[in-house]
Parts: structure tokens; sequence; C-alpha cells
């Protein structure tokens, strides 16, 4: 999928090396997990994304600038299946993690927005979910722009977590 700035496309292997290094980046981790990925960890989630494609039809897409070619991130959908209360049902949750250098330029709002159409014909008119940090308040301002409300608190990985929805 094409935005006037970016090309949501599958994994590359050159997607890699950068995609390590946003997950090693404090201001990019710093709501997601109490550390940097290792490396390992990295290629597993970029694997798992590629699976959810195969077995669930949907997924993650990289985030490429279309003016530099660089990777920036991803966006996409999951059924991550949460061990959270309350659980989100097999609700396609949505997310978003950009690298610190694309920060404050309205990538995300650019990549959500062409991620959430996409998904609007996708699947329909369903409930979609998003799980985010209450302190990571540029995401939960992506969020409220697309409509998403917050529908509970609680914790997940003994973090806390805002838990919003979407219902068309």
């Amino acid at each position: 999928m094409e935005t006037t700035r970016l090309l949501l496309r599958g994994y590359q292997p050159t997607d890699f090396p950068e995609y390590v290094t946003m997950w090693a980046d404090p201001k990019v981790y710093r709501y997601l997990s109490p550390r940097p990925m290792l490396e390992e960890e990295v290629w597993a989630t970029l694997l798992r994304s590629i699976g959810h494609w195969t077995l669930m039809g949907y997924g993650f897409w990289s985030v490429e600038d279309k003016e530099s070619g660089r990777f920036i991130g991803v966006v996409g959908f999951a059924d991550p299946k949460r061990n959270i209360v309350p659980p989100s049902n097999g609700a396609p949750e949505i997310g978003w993690v950009l690298a610190s250098a694309a920060h404050g330029k309205g990538y995300a709002t650019e990549a959500v927005e062409a991620a959430i159409a996409w998904g609007d014909t996708h699947f329909g008119p369903v409930r979609t979910v998003c799980v985010i940090h209450p302190k990571n308040e540029a995401s939960l301002r992506v969020a409220r722009k697309f409509g998403y409300q917050e529908y509970h608190r609680t914790t997940y990985h003994d973090q806390p977590t805002v838990l919003l929805e979407r219902v068309q």
C-alpha cells in the first residue's frame, strides 16, 4: 500500500538491521518493553508477523519512507492472544512502532490511516482494539484521532496499560 510519503509492504531481509536498531533505541522501546530487544527477539518478532499473514490473512507491514527508501517502522493488525483482562476476544489489534528519527513527522498518523482503511475493507464492520501504555501520549493521540476510545485500564506484563477500541 502507498500513502503520500510511505510504502507499506512485506518485510524484506534488508529491513532486519534497521529493525534491530529501532528496538535498541530507548525512545522506541520505553513504553513497550523494560529493556531493548535482543537480536534473536527482533528476528522472532519479524518471523511471527510473517507467519501471522500466512495463518490469519493479516499482520504487520514494514513502513518505508518513499523518498529515502529506508525502513522506518511497522504498522498492522494482529491477534496476539494476549493473556490480558479483559480479553479482546479475537478482535484484530492494531499496532505501530516507528524509529525515533521518524517521530513527530506525522508518519504514524499516515501509516495508521492506511492500515485502518485496509482493515475496514478486509475485516468489514468489526471492533478493533489497541493496547497502549498510559504515558505514551503520542500513540494515544494517534489512536484517538481514528476513533479509538478507552474502555479499560489494566496491567499487562507488570506495566500499566490502556485498552482502546474502535467500533464501526
